[in-house]
């Protein structure tokens, strides 16, 4: 036999080829985000949020006015049909997104006693996980890339990226005196190619607490259908009011279900910030956009809760008037502090917060953050800074009046020693 080496023959004997002693380079691993979540900003509060949690780690007695996070309690009796609800077996499988039947004719029935409107529950009132969720839904079912909202400006930050996330474009529009608002809206229409698709307003206003009167959205539901706008209200203080004041619902102007709709939620007058109960009544084509979207995000809220949600509906409005009371004696008796303090404050009269000047020499010498920041790391008062609603609000301060009244004076006394301390302010 031959042994004469043949090269197309193999040689199960010879090792295999050797691995490589190293591997390559490896080569980071990239999230690539969406250019949706590229256009939002870097959180405005942050800065403040991260020091906050840092002083109160070390147990500094912070006093937080800068969130409107309720600090009193729902009602018992809700709290109490909230437990009999959650101990039935039966409640704990799926909901339906849009809310259960009696929930929505519970707050069909609200707005009839409250306001005149008549809605029908089943195709002009839809449940949502809380009114921010409801209306960032709302944004994703009307809009798209190359239409157009108008806001109030200063915004409440979801009414800006709730349009940003549905890939819309925004036009912010000065909210101060509320006839120029409309006639700007007037004005952007005439003069904008294409015509803005969705006017969203928000009375009473977060954050500046400005209020209108019923004819302002009779001019609204003119002007919507003039020009083909959709209308979205954000009432989530409808009911919050002071010294007789009742805010308007847009629902109740002659026309307005033909053209919008109007969010309310249970957070604030009800004490349920937690609970995550909103509502969106009015034009039943976008309740139904709405519905499209939430069956494909949710299986709505926890049924216990809408249960509870409706006895609160159903037998706890003097609770509701009585927190308003609440809210009013905060309101006195931190506008009254810091007028003292030489602070020029109009007195809201409705919502959780009071819109504040920020004091010269002050306003001059630095900006609203690092003014806020001053309050924070030398007074141990947390306050929202303006300019976290956007550029109208800068020389400005939110603070929210969830702290009882003795802790709101304490907060005033805390930035009045705070400032006295430093009476030549650095320029930045």
């Amino acid at each position: 036999m031959s042994n004469t080496f043949n090269p197309d023959t193999p040689n199960i004997d010879a090792p295999a080829i050797e691995p490589p002693t190293t591997d390559p380079p490896p080569h980071p691993f990239e999230v690539s985000f969406a250019s949706r979540v590229h256009r939002l900003p870097p959180y405005m509060f942050g800065r403040i949020n991260n020091s906050l949690y840092q002083k109160r780690r070390a147990g500094d007695d912070v006093i937080d006015l800068g969130m409107g996070n309720p600090s009193d309690p729902p009602d018992p009796v809700v709290i109490q049909k909230l437990a009999d609800a959650a101990a039935d077996p039966g409640n704990h499988g799926y909901s339906k997104s849009n809310g259960i039947a009696n929930l929505r004719r519970e707050v069909a029935g609200k707005y009839h006693r409250k306001y005149g409107v008549r809605l029908d529950p089943e195709h002009e009132v839809i449940a949502c996980l809380g009114s921010k969720e409801g209306f960032s839904h709302m944004c994703l079912a009307l809009m798209g890339p190359g239409d157009t909202a108008i806001i109030p400006s200063p915004y409440f930050p979801v009414h800006m990226y709730g349009v940003i996330l549905a890939s819309g474009n925004v036009v912010a529009l000065d909210v101060a005196d509320s006839e120029k608002f409309l006639s700007n809206v007037a004005y952007t229409c005439e003069n904008m190619t294409p015509v803005p698709k969705v006017l969203i307003v928000n009375y009473p206003h977060n954050p500046s607490s400005a209020v209108i009167e019923p004819e302002f959205f009779v001019e609204v539901v003119r002007l919507a259908k003039k020009y083909g706008l959709m209308v979205i209200h954000d009432f989530a203080y409808a009911d919050v009011a002071f010294d007789g004041y009742q805010p308007p619902s847009f629902l109740s102007a002659p026309g307005a279900k033909d053209v919008g709709v109007e969010f309310t939620t249970m957070s604030k007058g009800y004490n349920m910030a937690g609970w995550r109960v909103g509502f969106c009544a009015g034009n039943a084509e976008m309740i139904r956009g709405l519905g499209t979207i939430k069956g494909y995000y949710d299986y709505g809220m926890f049924q216990a809760i809408q249960i509870a949600a409706i006895v609160a509906l159903r037998a706890t409005e003097a609770t509701v008037e009585n927190q308003s009371l609440i809210y009013q004696g905060r309101r006195d008796a931190l506008v009254s502090g810091l007028r003292r303090l030489g602070w020029n404050v109009t007195p809201p009269k409705a919502g959780m917060f009071v819109w504040a000047e920020v004091p010269e020499p002050w306003k001059s010498s630095m900006s609203t953050m690092d003014f806020a920041m001053k309050l924070l790391e030398e007074g141990n008062v947390a306050v929202s800074p303006g300019s976290g609603f956007g550029t109208a609000g800068e020389g400005y301060l939110r603070m929210s009046l969830v702290e009882n009244e003795q802790r709101l004076r304490q907060a005033v006394r805390q930035i009045g020693k705070c400032l006295s301390q430093s009476k030549t302010p650095a320029c930045t």
